[in-house]
């Protein structure tokens, strides 16, 4: 492996702390400093931070391989995820930033919904907390899923004396580096660096499809078809409900 890609990887983990730290300096004083770093995120980093969290492995990693074992028509996964999120930054998002502050400032999905109804405060907070720790624990463990098989993909025998995987070494070093900025920084944290991802994200997902359709070498485009017809159409085997 070039020393080049050692060096980027490092620098790429040494810019996530270094933000961390910064966003410690910044937003951490009080409670709504570190869970929402001050309700003052530029519209900018709060939406492309939202994309990066939300889209963030399998977006990568499982929609393009989907694309790749069935064709463009898994392209419409990316088109109704971008639609959903449009229609909830219109309608969700404004109702429920002015609800949160109305009702008591609350910080968090739990204390909104506990300050709003009341008189269900105590089944509303343990409900919704519950929902909150499980279905972000199985993303979570996800989103290291994609840190593992990114290690064990572009950095193999990246640590070959420590008895560890490349799969586990990467599990564990994106773990590690997550836990360290989002502990120090907070929400602040979490929302740069994903911004930062994002724009890595945005990059990657536009510049490399037009090299591997148009770059050296002629086009892709045709091989595919001629591989599989219809390889690239985006209604092949679409019905009302979806494709076979």
């Amino acid at each position: 492996m070039p020393t080049g890609t050692y060096i980027s990887l490092a620098l790429y983990f040494i810019l996530m702390i270094a933000i961390g730290l910064w966003a410690w300096k910044r937003s951490t004083d009080t409670s709504e400093g570190y869970l929402l770093a001050g309700r003052n995120l530029h519209p900018a980093v709060a939406a492309l931070s939202a994309g990066a969290s939300d889209m963030s492995g399998w977006l990568l990693l499982g929609l393009p391989g989907a694309l790749y074992a069935s064709g463009l028509v898994e392209a419409w996964i990316g088109i109704g995820l971008f639609l959903g999120a449009l229609a909830n930054w219109f309608i969700v998002a404004p109702r429920l930033r002015a609800q949160t502050e109305s009702y008591g400032n609350a910080l968090t999905i739990p204390e909104f919904l506990a300050n709003r109804f009341p008189d269900k405060a105590v089944a509303l907070r343990v409900i919704s907390a519950l929902i909150v720790v499980v279905f972000f624990a199985v993303y979570t463990a996800a989103g290291l899923v994609g840190g593992g098989k990114l290690f064990e993909t572009a950095f193999p025998a990246l640590l070959p004396d420590t008895g560890l995987s490349d799969y586990m070494m990467g599990v564990w070093i994106t773990a590690g580096v997550v836990l360290a900025y989002t502990m120090v920084g907070g929400f602040l944290a979490v929302s740069l660096t994903d911004f930062v991802q994002g724009v890595i994200m945005l990059l990657a997902l536009v510049v490399m499809p037009l090299v591997v359709m148009f770059g050296p070498g002629g086009s892709a485009g045709d091989s595919l078809t001629e591989i599989q017809p219809g390889f690239l159409s985006l209604t092949q085997g679409l019905t009302a409900i979806g494709w076979p």
